[in-house]
């Protein structure tokens, strides 16, 4: 029995004890006490919880906008105005005698930058001149040599062609001599045989014997001048065969003079060459400015002697130039030619509106002297850089007041 009063008496207890209300925290006193200001706050003051909402709402808003703003930009402070820089330099050796400009002048397009001295040039063209001349007249005496040549050997083929066909007849003529010259021999050696005979048997006088002897000796004689006569005749045949396939050579003849003609166009043509080479060179003496812009320091001074290809000065196009911006290659995600940007000069403290022109085919690093090397076991990962090119808009610099080399901060719109 006293254990189970012990038990009962440990449950009422338990059970009061778990209906028993719990001491708070301290931690739930002040912030069941904060809660209740607020509450009493917001009853008292009914607008400041709309003025907490739309404080809310702002913030958000703000935050979108700006989120929004800047993921649309790409923005870099590694840029430059960039340009043309003409080196100006003479493209023949001579003195300087004159020098027409001075730093930071503005020059213009096809002004005389230096004179060089011309007396030498000057020189070279006389002498250019005058071997024109002397090509010009043996080139005339040539071609007039073509016709010339021309008839004389048409005419010398009908002559040889006459005198062959005389020299033919001439044969034949002595030839018609021998054998009449051959008959009276014959007729006169039988005379003589039967004046032997006869002269033998004193039928005849000796003097009619010696009459015949001197007709055989005289027919002889005949016979073998025709016979030389006959040798003379085929001699001239021969000459004169000769003589016509000389003639007959003319188109040879023809051609080799057509051609020392063209040979003298030729060395004309030659000399007409040095002689515009010889007045490049002379116009050459005087140094003009491709284009219109800035000049910059002198390099050389009255009476220096200089070389070809020598810089004088330089001139800077500035109604020519555009932004080189190096962005990082992780900012060309969403960037692409034509878009807009936002240039603020530096200088100036003004932005210039322009366009992306185009994007560059290699990081900066690439484009470098000496490129790195990026095969080695120690290598560390950087994030490159690639030069866009940037155009102004039209009107944005009417003054010309950028430079090359200026820095400047470059913002792309990338939507």
């Amino acid at each position: 029995m006293a254990g189970s009063n012990e038990e009962s008496k440990h449950a009422v207890l338990t059970e009061e004890h778990e209906t028993s209300p719990r001491e708070p925290f301290p931690e739930e006193v002040e912030d069941r006490s904060k809660g209740a200001k607020a509450k009493a706050y917001f009853r008292t003051h009914p607008r400041a919880k709309w003025a907490l909402i739309f404080f809310i709402i702002i913030v958000i808003g703000a935050g979108a906008y700006l989120w929004h703003y800047y993921s649309i930009r790409e923005s870099t402070d590694d840029a430059q105005v960039d340009g043309h820089i003409y080196s100006i330099s003479p493209r023949v050796s001579g003195t300087v005698t004159a020098l027409n400009f001075d730093f930071n002048d503005h020059v213009t397009q096809g002004q005389v930058m230096a004179q060089l001295d011309p007396k030498d040039y000057q020189v070279a063209v006389q002498k250019a001149q005058a071997d024109l001349a002397d090509a010009e007249a043996s080139a005339k005496a040539a071609g007039t040599g073509i016709p010339i040549t021309s008839t004389t050997t048409t005419s010398g083929v009908e002559q040889a062609r006459a005198n062959l066909n005389a020299a033919e007849k001439n044969v034949d003529a002595a030839q018609a001599r021998v054998a009449e010259a051959q008959a009276v021999y014959n007729k006169n050696a039988q005379d003589l045989k039967r004046y032997e005979q006869l002269v033998k048997k004193d039928e005849i006088s000796q003097l009619q014997y010696d009459a015949a002897v001197a007709a055989a000796q005289g027919s002889k004689a005949t016979l073998d001048a025709a016979t030389a006569q006959v040798a003379t005749a085929q001699a001239q045949v021969v000459q004169a065969q000769a003589n016509l396939r000389s003639a007959l050579t003319a188109p040879q003849q023809i051609a080799v003079t057509r051609a020392r003609a063209g040979a003298a166009d030729a060395l004309v043509k030659t000399r007409e060459a040095t002689l515009a080479q010889a007045e490049l060179n002379l116009s050459y003496t005087k140094v003009l400015s491709p284009v219109n812009g800035i000049a910059g320091q002198r390099a050389v001074e009255v009476g220096q002697s200089i070389q070809a290809g020598q810089p004088i000065t330089s001139v800077v196009d500035v109604s020519d130039v555009w932004i080189t911006a190096n962005f990082k290659e992780t900012q060309l995600k969403s960037m692409h030619v034509g878009q807009s940007a936002k240039i603020h000069v530096d200088a100036y403290d003004r932005e210039i509106d322009g366009q992306v022109d185009s994007i560059g085919g290699a990081t900066g690093a690439r484009f470098s002297l000496l490129p790195p090397e990026n095969a080695t076991g120690n290598f560390v990962k950087v994030v490159q850089r690639v030069p866009v090119k940037i155009r102004f808009n039209k009107n944005e610099d009417p003054e010309n007041r950028l430079r090359p080399g200026m820095s400047v901060d470059v913002t792309v719109l990338t939507k």
